[in-house]
């Protein structure tokens, strides 16, 4: 007789367990759905104004060279780190050989490692 009552007990347990686990599911969706379609339309505002930065090598017909110095400071931070893609626009392709190019002037001296008052 008790393992009858353990059984209905347990199968109990289990339907309401998976009753609540199907509200908590039908609400998170709906939650989720609302906050996606808010989120949606601020955001679509807001990309309309950026503009995709240009590939500079690409722009001027140019191929990156570690003699042109001045060239390559535009792409290194204060601290003389190479700026990601995302900040320089410039394609894969541009970014490896820039970053190439920046280390050769390094080694060569014609760039810092770091920055002056670190150095010091």
């Amino acid at each position: 007789m008790s393992n009858r009552n353990d059984l209905d007990r347990n199968q109990n347990d289990d339907e309401e367990q998976e009753e609540r686990q199907d509200r908590q599911d039908r609400q998170g969706r709906q939650g989720r759905q609302d906050s996606y379609q808010d989120r949606g339309d601020r955001s679509m505002r807001r990309r309309r104004g950026r503009r995709r930065k240009e590939d500079y090598f690409r722009a001027n017909e140019l191929v990156p060279d570690y003699k042109d110095v001045d060239t390559l400071r535009r792409f290194l931070t204060d601290r003389a780190k190479i700026r990601p893609r995302r900040q320089t626009g410039l394609t894969s392709k541009n970014q490896r050989l820039l970053a190439r190019q920046i280390k050769r002037a390094r080694h060569l001296a014609l760039l810092p490692f770091t920055d002056e008052h670190m150095r010091g």
